[in-house]
């Protein structure tokens, strides 16, 4: 394709951009630094006359909508800055399971290729519906966002390694189920609930059907080492992209140390605007 048909093409594009907002009141993970932002001078300046605004920010990796590294879980990992920007875009597919899931429940492969076909090497986003429970949104919920959203089940990173998936976003606070991670033992009575879930769909204990040995945060132990990292507290536009194909960017700060950054997302599409 010439430059000329690309521009052209590229001028039909319908992006969406698949962010969360970003503010001091957006929560972090639990147990993380939160996003702190302060003036270090303003427009009325000092001294020598008129100034500039010029703020500090504080914060740590995981606030809002943002990139997990390799080496957030993998020492011997890439950094978010040592990745190829080319990895970070690509074809994928946007996937609503919105109406199939609620608190605890467990999302599977077929939920997802039911609904678009999933090809090998695709970016895969998520839309489990918890985006409506975001800070940003008027049914925020931040205890349902980070303790209650549902999570994928055992088979569901095999599926991903089978699949060689690019990358994986979400619009929740991990792409864990939470009782697979250390929030199943700051949030016992959740536990219970989840787990009286668990039992009443398909009969099991946690850990009958999640052994902690195997799958404790396992779409981070397990999948980060062979390169496949994703994305978290995704929402912005993600409601108006169901179940299609597009061309997915992620767009991480280049940071060389980075064990993961926040991040801006878009899924690109051949609708005319």
């Amino acid at each position: 394709m010439d430059n000329a048909k690309f521009l052209d093409m590229m001028e039909k594009m319908k992006i969406y951009d698949l962010t969360q907002d970003l503010s001091i009141h957006t929560p972090p993970w639990p147990s993380y630094m939160p996003l702190g932002i302060q003036y270090f001078k303003r427009i009325a300046g000092a001294h020598m006359g008129q100034g500039a605004n010029g703020q500090i920010i504080t914060t740590s990796n995981h606030v809002g909508t943002h990139m997990d590294g390799e080496i957030h879980f993998y020492s011997a990992g890439r950094t978010i800055g040592e990745v190829p920007i080319t990895e970070w875009c690509g074809p994928g597919v946007v996937v609503d399971i919105s109406e199939e899931v609620s608190d605890y429940s467990l999302y599977t492969p077929e939920m997802i290729e039911s609904r678009v076909e999933v090809k090998a090497g695709d970016i895969l986003i998520i839309n489990t519906g918890y985006n409506r429970y975001a800070w940003d949104q008027k049914k925020c919920d931040e205890v349902r966002y980070f303790v209650k959203h549902p999570g994928p089940s055992p088979e569901f990173h095999k599926w991903c390694i089978k699949k060689k998936i690019n990358w994986i976003g979400v619009d929740c606070g991990s792409a864990d189920h939470p009782m697979n991670t250390i929030i199943k033992d700051w949030h016992p009575k959740c536990f219970k609930e989840a787990e009286a879930k668990l039992k009443k769909d398909y009969g099991k204990t946690w850990e009958e059907m999640y052994p902690h040995e195997t799958y404790y945060q396992v779409m981070h132990l397990k999948l980060f080492p062979i390169r496949m990292v994703h994305a978290e507290n995704l929402g912005g536009q993600i409601n108006e992209i169901k179940n299609k194909r597009a061309w997915i960017g992620c767009f991480p700060l280049k940071g060389i140390e980075l064990e993961s950054s926040m991040c801006r997302i878009v899924a690109m599409t051949g609708e005319e605007n």
